[in-house]
């Protein structure tokens, strides 16, 4: 019996398990960059985790009980100063309302940015909805240039019926800007492809 008789089957299965191998590597490699971008989207889809869910209209219901909604606003490694323009609102459950924030770029340049945002309870993520919101896509804000900006924002009837949430008049929508991680890789110096 020849040598390479023994080989053949052997090689077979060696390229068999290093293909299954790459495969897996390559296919938890992408997991793991899908995995941010799909759990942002299961959030946003359910209220998970306090994530608040977007509206396309306003309920036809508005409840006589009256809850309390505060405002937070936050900066992670940005020139900004970003405040809430009221502290709190007092809003039926059903009725759409209008909050104000103010953003100031101190810098000067150019700044984008995107707000990320949470509600507190979390329980209450499912049913905060908004019409209206500035987080919904990229901010640019000029150098040394004050903005304002609306959320248009209702509380979902169902709320008032939901065990976890019934007992729970106030709510806390908070929001963090962030800089724009499509605008850092548009910065970001093309490598130099010369030889």
């Amino acid at each position: 019996m020849s040598l390479t008789a023994h080989s053949d089957p052997d090689r077979k299965r060696n390229v068999r398990v290093a293909v299954i191998c790459a495969t897996a590597f390559f296919g938890m490699i992408g997991a793991a960059y899908a995995s941010v971008p799909l759990y942002k989207l299961f959030c946003q889809v359910t209220g998970f985790d306090g994530t608040v869910r977007r509206a396309d209209a306003a309920p036809d219901t508005i409840l006589g009980k009256t809850m309390t909604v505060r405002f937070d606003a936050n900066t992670r490694d940005l020139p900004f100063t970003f405040t809430s323009e009221q502290t709190s609102q007092s809003v039926r459950i059903g009725e759409t309302k209008l909050a104000f924030f103010k953003v100031t770029n101190n810098s000067n340049r150019p700044v984008t940015a995107r707000a990320i945002y949470n509600v507190v309870p979390e329980q209450a993520g499912a049913y905060f909805r908004k019409l209206q919101c500035f987080c919904f896509e990229d901010q640019t804000i000029a150098a040394g240039a004050t903005v304002e900006m609306p959320v248009l924002y209702f509380i979902d009837p169902e709320y008032a019926q939901d065990m976890n949430t019934k007992g729970k008049p106030e709510v806390t929508l908070s929001y963090t800007f962030f800089p724009s991680t499509e605008a850092v890789q548009a910065e970001a110096p093309k490598p130099d492809k010369k030889g």
